[in-house]
């Protein structure tokens, strides 16, 4: 029962992996959620020892109970799994593209948050770490900033459906803070992943990253709750 465990969503690519083989260095054994055996399996292969494969679609809700119904005990959350269909507007954004963002980006972490939420409950310091995004926040995209010019009203489907996820982390947060519970959002960054291909001329290293996670994810009981951090620990404006 000492044995830590944690479940990293969407962790066969990108940040999501490189949070794995984090938390697995750090001793933890880490669930790489994939909703592809094939490719999740290679994942774990690529993390190595304290690996496991875990096929998970947070889309489908029978899937994520069949998912949460292997696990006795989380200790760590990670909610990664994300997509962005486009770079549209919202005034070239169709709904059923923002209905199938939401369903991934927003509803599909309330399906798995609640989903395993039993086996947190029975971990001694449950940690829940949302990956949102710096372009969620309503701050940064009505003043200047260092991330990118404010009054452009691109990719609307994602930005709008992560500054929702940020909503619910305030809620999730302040709901599970007598349970111990410490539940934050990341602003990774621009990363040169499959989500946002067009980051790789930047450069940014996902692995960079995914250390901004582990970080949330190993708090101590006296650390923050239902915040917004960028990568390298400095708190986003909402």
């Amino acid at each position: 029962m000492n044995e830590r465990t944690a479940l990293v969503t969407g962790a066969n690519k990108g940040i999501g992996q490189h949070i794995a083989r984090l938390l697995a260095a750090e001793g933890f054994t880490v669930y790489v959620g994939s909703r592809g055996p094939g490719r999740g399996q290679r994942a774990v292969e690529e993390i190595g020892a304290g690996a496991r494969l875990l096929v998970l679609d947070v889309t489908d809700p029978d899937g994520v109970a069949q998912a949460a119904a292997q696990l006795d005990r989380l200790d760590v959350l990670v909610n990664n799994a994300g997509i962005s269909p486009s770079l549209a507007p919202p005034t070239d954004t169709a709904v059923e593209e923002y209905r199938r963002t939401y369903e991934t980006n927003v509803f599909g972490v309330v399906a798995v948050t609640n989903a395993f939420l039993p086996a947190l409950r029975r971990s001694p310091h449950p940690r829940i770490v949302n990956i949102s995004s710096g372009t969620a926040s309503l701050a940064w995209s009505t003043t200047a900033n260092p991330q990118f010019a404010p009054g452009n009203g691109a990719a609307a489907a994602y930005r709008s459906s992560k500054a929702a996820l940020n909503a619910l982390n305030v809620l999730y947060a302040q709901t599970l803070a007598e349970d111990g519970f410490k539940v934050n959002a990341l602003a990774p960054g621009l990363r040169a992943t499959d989500l946002n291909p067009q980051a790789a001329a930047a450069g940014g290293d996902p692995a960079e990253a995914a250390q901004g996670a582990l970080r949330l994810a190993l708090l101590p009981d006296d650390g923050p709750t239902g915040g917004f951090f960028s990568w390298d620990g400095t708190p986003v404006p909402w």
